[in-house]
């Protein structure tokens, strides 16, 4: 009886001294693109529990990230010259998120620091954008910050630091918007915990977005026949074409 006592307060003792868990979950795995689809908002929810099963305390934050597939990138810098825009510098990314989503229970300077926050990427500053060759640092700044505001402006980046909720020391939930423009494929939803400035949990899931009916049809060809694809593409244009020159000769 006493060995059982002892190795009761033992494992009571290695609990307390263990991290929380996360035990994150999303509203829906699958979202589905048609014809017509206007966007998608995803319910990213959760609990942070300690070891033992009971509430993990109130003083902790929240970060949850969702990021879409990556993709290389080319970025061109247009100039103006004689007065016109011309292409001028340009840069390739090797690997760069179709989509990034963070929403935060606080802003990030507030929890972690910034050395942090780049080992995590929480927020589009801490965004690891590596060119494929050498370039100049103040060049390779300027030219991801003209691509993260070109991508928030389309809705495909998004920060939200105050958008996530915690109730009673425990369940947490916050909301992120995909817009109709996203790109199809596995998402990965991110979710970590932070306590005096240290990320004390992590845990993901992933969220696949798909074609449905037609467009996916569509997309399925271009990629399968590639070849008839582009003639009907093209044979398409010039009837088009050929049918609206017809009818404006005839009003």
């Amino acid at each position: 009886m006493i060995a059982m006592a002892v190795l009761a307060l033992s494992s009571a003792a290695s609990a307390q001294g263990r991290d929380p868990i996360l035990v994150p979950e999303v509203s829906q795995h699958e979202v589905l693109v048609q014809q017509g689809f206007t966007g998608q908002t995803l319910l990213l929810y959760g609990a942070l529990l300690d070891p033992d099963g009971s509430r993990a305390g109130d003083d902790f934050d929240i970060v949850v990230i969702l990021r879409g597939p990556s993709e290389p990138v080319q970025i061109r810098e247009k100039q103006r010259f004689a007065g016109i825009w011309i292409n001028a510098e340009a840069m390739s990314l090797r690997s760069v998120p179709s989509f990034f989503g963070l929403s935060s229970s606080a802003p990030i300077a507030d929890i972690v620091d910034e050395s942090t926050a780049a080992i995590y990427e929480f927020g589009l500053d801490y965004l690891q954008l590596s060119p494929t060759g050498t370039i100049d640092p103040e060049q390779h700044a300027r030219f991801t910050s003209g691509l993260v505001d070109l991508r928030r402006e389309t809705g495909l980046y998004v920060q939200d630091e105050q958008g996530v909720s915690i109730s009673e020391g425990v369940l947490y939930q916050a909301r992120i918007y995909l817009p109709s423009n996203v790109v199809v494929g596995r998402y990965v939803a991110e979710t970590f915990a932070v306590r005096d400035g240290r990320v004390i949990a992590a845990a993901s899931s992933e969220v696949l977005v798909r074609k449905e009916g037609f467009d996916r049809d569509v997309a399925e060809q271009a990629v399968d026949n590639s070849f008839a694809y582009g003639l009907l593409a093209v044979f398409l244009s010039l009837f088009m074409g050929w049918a609206a020159g017809r009818l404006f000769a005839l009003v």
